[in-house]
């Protein structure tokens, strides 16, 4: 090579290396330009905002940005030390605050607002432009508000508890206007049958406040624990925070077993004062529920004198109802008014829970005390007994310029003049209470009680039963439609419920609790008419991203495969469905889990013989979420149309009318999902048209039975055939069914049975008896698939 060869190759290599810089370059800007384009179309925000304007560009967070509040307002200056704290962590920035001066807003800043043009106290807007961010609110509230809306926009690092490198701190450009829907949104934790510590006390709030919600009901005492110090009965906690042994297994395995292990915890009143400022630096009010005059054997057992017995008592070991409760003797009520006036100092809220639920009248229908005060007082019996124990109560938290708040059985005898009804045992309470004037939140158990299983999978941790997956949660109305104009004020919002016979763990409540506490959230901030679950779910996959980084134990099932089956004209339909669209469906009918060279769903299809069903989703040849598995039996009532006398109760109606002869049997767990359907006090009575007349042999029935939840077998089954759907013989009948299984299977044989209409007859068990869980209300009948031979 001569020199000017290689002069010639000094260029070309230089040329080269430009290139490739100049190339690396321009991706490297395509990149950014990509990061900041999808910042400024991110916009996942839950609850979701009344109003929201996009706009381009992006707010950048950097060392030199600043906050600045409005006012010099001791609420305020806590709600910039906790944009500080967010903000700071996982930026290493400190961002510091100062009061705003003069009436241009500098650069590069947050302003922290306080605008009294807002009409809600709890609203805010927020208007992010590349300059600066303002954040304004009536109230500091609406501004904290505004700030966990400002978190959300920004990347999910932001829920680190460390400093994160390398990560543009960017705020998509938006203007927000928001308030909410309803004055009381929030949630509930049983501390009674298992004890959690103060450190997740405080994560559980952080969620709530996360979430803008704006209440923490905290359910300190039960039969199986007193969990709050009071100084003046040292008892309560030396001896009725403490059980002996805790119950292992279902309630409904029999027999019972234990584990041997002493358990139990309190909080003292400084551990209390601790949490009670932590929730208020979050805007959260803390209710405390003192139980009474039911569920009170961890007291009694600390003080058997407020019993109507000698005792002795023992805190419990298993959960359930017992029949030794507060006995309404002055001895008592001078113990509950101490023991709330010390409760009393320790919460500054409004309400004061009391329970008032599940209180078994058996001990005060012995008692002579209680039927001498029955006698004295005028009253009609031992449910306004029970009214005349509220009464005095509320009169007492009336005179510490308190309210009353307690469960719907409140009601019954007569709902005391000021009290508030949180209506669990479904929506009726809540109406009643509402049409009388008094205040109501929404809490039935059919839409918020999440200790209920929330999928299908067999691998989900044990629960209480019934089935309440994400959608139904999401879906959930608050305001009954048996209420008009002004009743409808009376519904100040709703909870979702955490009991936690079932949950020994802090890692076990938030897989319960969560995501369906965000649906919930959703429902009690959001308008009725912007909520969409499919839009509800893109924003989730994203929201579950910040639960890693917070270290939240959530059960993921967006991706889960959902199934429905309809009657076909010659077998099942069944249509499969998932809510992620990057998704798709294989399936197998043999029993097998799919892979991808399994079938791959592209529509509806029939099943015209027996089969098992397998499903499952795939994002990217990856499987994402849980296996759907059914097994159908296609006997001769199959997909057959069928009539019903009484309709299933709303609550526990999925799968409709047609679950009942689609082949396919509920889940021996789970009693509320698509298959199994619900009759609350009333008979099952479906008449099913065979299309022509047929020899039958026999009925199989199956039923859910867990006298824990209310629900009992039937007192009598009858089944009846006709050939012109008028006159009708009985060919079967079974008598008090008795079974300790959770589903109970009845076969019927049929005599003499040939006809096109089938009738079958299932009698309700009626009222539950004294001494049982749910004492004197109307049992439920659950009822699935019924195979016909």
């Amino acid at each position: 090579m001569n020199l000017l060869d290689h002069k010639r190759l000094i260029p070309r290599q230089f040329l080269l290396f430009t290139f490739f810089v100049g190339f690396i370059t321009i991706m490297t800007n395509c990149a950014q330009q990509h990061q900041e384009g999808e910042a400024e179309n991110t916009y996942h925000i839950i609850p979701k905002p009344l109003k929201l304007e996009q706009a381009p560009g992006v707010f950048k967070i950097n060392a030199k940005t600043r906050i600045e509040m409005s006012h010099d307002n001791a609420e305020l200056r806590s709600v910039a030390y906790y944009l500080n704290q967010m903000i700071g962590i996982p930026t290493g920035f400190d961002l510091n605050s100062s009061i705003a001066k003069g009436q241009g807003q500098p650069s590069n800043s947050i302003l922290l607002k306080l605008d009294d043009q807002i009409s809600n106290d709890e609203g805010y807007l927020l208007t992010v432009s590349s300059e600066s961010i303002v954040i304004s609110g009536k109230e500091p509230i609406g501004i904290f508000y505004g700030v966990q809306t400002l978190r959300q926009l920004l990347p999910v690092d932001i829920d680190n508890n460390s400093k994160v490198e390398n990560v543009a701190w960017t705020i998509p450009n938006v203007h927000i206007e928001d308030e909410p829907r309803f004055v009381y949104r929030g949630m509930h934790l049983d501390v009674g049958r298992h004890f959690f510590p103060v450190s997740f006390i405080k994560k559980y709030i952080d969620m709530i406040a996360m979430h803008k919600m704006n209440t923490f009901h905290w359910h300190l005492t039960e039969d199986q624990g007193w969990r709050i110090e009071i100084k003046k009965y040292p008892k309560l906690t030396e001896i009725g925070a403490y059980r002996k042994e805790t119950l292992v297994g279902h309630y409904n395995d029999q027999p019972h077993k234990f584990d041997g292990k002493r358990y139990g915890g309190y909080y003292t009143q400084e551990e209390v004062k601790e949490i009670v400022q932590y929730a208020k630096e979050r805007f959260v009010t803390i209710i405390p529920e003192i139980e009474m005059p039911g569920h009170s054997l961890a007291a009694l057992a600390a003080y058997p004198e407020l019993g109507c017995t000698e005792g002795p008592f023992e805190v419990a070991t298993k959960w359930g109802i017992f029949a030794d409760v507060y006995c309404p003797s002055e001895k008592t009520f001078e113990f509950l008014q101490d023991v709330l006036t010390e409760v009393i100092e320790l919460f500054p809220g409004t309400y004061i829970h009391i329970g008032g639920d599940e209180s078994p009248k058996e001990r005060w229908k012995e008692s002579q005390l209680c039927q001498d005060i029955i006698k004295k007082e005028g009253l009609k019996d031992e449910h306004e007994l029970q009214s005349y124990f509220i009464k005095r109560i509320e009169t007492f938290l009336q005179s510490k310029n308190r309210r009353l708040i307690g469960w719907d059985e409140i009601l019954e005898g007569g709902l005391a003049p000021d009290a508030t009804v949180m209506s669990w045992r479904g929506i009726e309470g809540g109406i009643a209470a509402a049409k009388e004037g008094h205040d109501v939140i929404m809490t039935p158990t059919s839409h918020c009680y999440f200790d209920y299983y929330q999928s299908n999978s067999p691998n989900e941790p044990l629960a209480i039963g019934g089935f309440l997956p994400l959608e139904k949660v999401y879906g959930y109305e608050p305001i009954p439609e048996a209420l008009t104009g002004e009743e409808r004020s009376h519904v100040l919002g709703a909870q979702g419920n955490i009991w936690t016979e079932y949950m020994n763990s802090a890692h076990k409540v938030e897989y319960m609790a969560f995501p369906r506490a965000v649906a919930l959230a959703e429902v009690v901030w959001s308008s009725k008419e912007s909520r969409d679950y499919k839009d509800f779910v893109a924003r989730l996959g994203s929201h579950l991203k910040r639960f890693d980084k917070l270290g939240v134990n959530f059960a993921n099932h967006i991706y889960d495969v959902t199934a429905s089956f309809q009657a076909a004209e010659k077998g099942i339909q069944v249509t499969l469905n998932t809510l992620n669209e990057e998704t798709k469906i294989y399936y197998t009918l043999d029993g097998k889990e799919p892979n991808l060279n399994s079938n791959l769903y592209k529509q509806p299809f029939i099943i015209n013989e027996d089969a098992s069903l397998r499903a499952v989703a795939f994002n990217r040849n990856e499987k994402a979420g849980n296996v759907f598995a059914s097994d159908f039996n296609l006997h001769q009532a199959a997909g057959r149309p069928i009539e019903l006398t009484h309709l299933p109760h709303e609550s526990y109606n999925l799968g409709g009318k047609e679950a009942l002869i689609n082949g396919v049997k509920g889940s021996n767990e789970r009693y509320g999902d698509r298959e199994w359907l619900g009759f609350s006090g009333k008979d099952f009575e479906g008449v099913i048209d065979l299309g022509e007349n047929k020899d039958l042999s026999e009925v199989n029935m199956r039923f859910f039975n867990g006298n824990g939840q209310w629900i009992y077998l039937p007192s009598k089954i009858e089944i009846s055939i006709s050939d012109d759907g008028q006159s009708y013989t009985v060919v079967g009948t079974a008598q008090n069914p008795k079974s300790e299984e959770k589903v109970h299977n009845v076969n019927i044989p049929l005599i003499n049975a040939n006809g096109r209409y089938l009738k079958i007859h299932a009698q309700n068990y009626g009222l539950i008896p004294d001494g049982r869980q749910g004492a004197g209300n109307e049992a439920w009948l659950f009822v699935d698939e019924i195979t016909v031979n």
